[in-house]
């Protein structure tokens, strides 16, 4: 059921529906202050389309912060298309949801996300100029789940070394929640960096690989949230983190690459309450929408990615500091401090138009 409140600070929502494809799809553009919305696009077999709309309006409100706070010249936007990524896609399906893009005239910038992949986007790129985090082209940055992996493991090390008082992962125990693109890149960054790793997915082949690559422990995917560990990260989808699940949480950092972790906002001071140090998801995961942006501002520059997803390491380690200054929880910290530079976005912007 979608709420009210869900749609606060949202400038538009386009619904599509093609009728020779059958294809249904969502775009929501939560603020375009800084810049154009740019977020990823999902396809997911959502049961009903209002379950679609509370998602596409959740992750777009989170993609104005994720790229506020990362610094990037970007509003928040999101699409969600309704069917199966497995079965139900198509050229035409992708065509189609290219041109709904270039309908809106550059307001949103769409890149993939769950269930599309580099090739999916490349065909909606045929119709429309306004999407990132292509494989061919001049200013082309290909798979963008590397450089997000890289970010959270700079937001794991930043939460080690401020919850634990450790310089470095060796010997620290990271549970892995989803082996996907972003989960596995993450594994290999821990493995190499001397960490114990327990994981979990519904995939064979994923757990099969990072047994098989580092040597880790496989639980079912039932138990791994209350797997006893220095930290837990949660790289699958949202809402793991709730009114069931927090009171069986066997660690000292929840950090991993999952979008909207929290059930609730008030999840976060749930997990402070329990003494459990939680990474803003979107803060830590910027690595991802960071390389791809990269691609809008006209000419791909791997040194500008790798010094903005270096600096998630000090923005988290200012959020931990304010969040126990101020003894609020983390997340809150984290929105307030993307507000802010939103904010400071539209002083600028009515000045500019004043002048």
């Amino acid at each position: 059921m979608i709420e009210a409140n869900q749609f606060k600070g949202h400038e538009q929502l386009v619904y599509l529906h093609d009728k020779e494809t059958g294809m249904k799809a969502i775009i929501a553009m939560h603020d375009t202050t800084l810049g154009p919305a740019a977020g990823g696009c999902r396809m997911w077999p959502y049961d009903n389309e209002m379950d679609a709309i509370a998602d596409v309006l959740r992750l777009s409100r989170g993609m104005s912060y994720k790229n506020a706070v990362a610094g990037l010249d970007l509003g928040g936007g999101k699409s969600v298309i309704i069917g199966n990524p497995h079965s139900d896609k198509s050229e035409e399906m992708f065509r189609a949801f290219g041109r709904m893009v270039e309908s809106l005239g550059g307001k949103y910038i769409a890149a993939e996300d769950v269930g599309i992949s580099v090739e999916d986007m490349e065909t909606v790129a045929r119709e429309t100029s306004h999407v990132i985090g292509l494989s061919e082209g001049e200013h082309a940055s290909g798979d963008p789940s590397p450089f997000t992996a890289e970010g959270v493991f700079n937001g794991i090390r930043a939460a080690v070394k401020y919850k634990l008082g450790k310089e470095d992962m060796d010997g620290m125990t990271v549970a892995v929640q989803g082996l996907g693109h972003v989960g596995y890149y993450l594994c290999r960054f821990l493995h190499e960096a001397g960490a114990k790793l327990v994981v979990s997915d519904i995939h064979q082949p994923s757990i099969d690989r990072a047994v098989a690559e580092f040597g880790a422990t496989v639980v079912a995917p039932a138990e791994i949230l209350s797997v006893d560990c220095d930290v837990l990260a949660p790289c699958a989808l949202g809402a793991v983190l709730n009114d069931d699940t927090i009171p069986t949480l066997k660690t000292a950092i929840v950090a991993g690459a999952a979008n909207n972790q929290l059930a609730r906002d008030e999840h976060g001071r749930m997990l402070k309450e329990r003494g459990i140090l939680y990474a803003p998801d979107y803060v830590i995961n910027a690595g991802g929408i960071i390389n791809v942006s990269a691609e809008a501002r006209g000419k791909y520059d791997v040194d500008w990615v790798r010094e903005k997803v270096s600096n998630i390491y000090n923005t988290l380690m200012t959020i931990y500091r304010r969040s126990d200054e101020e003894n609020r929880p983390t997340n809150v910290i984290a929105d307030e401090l993307a507000e802010e530079i939103i904010e400071a976005g539209r002083v600028r912007n009515r000045a500019g138009k004043a002048a």
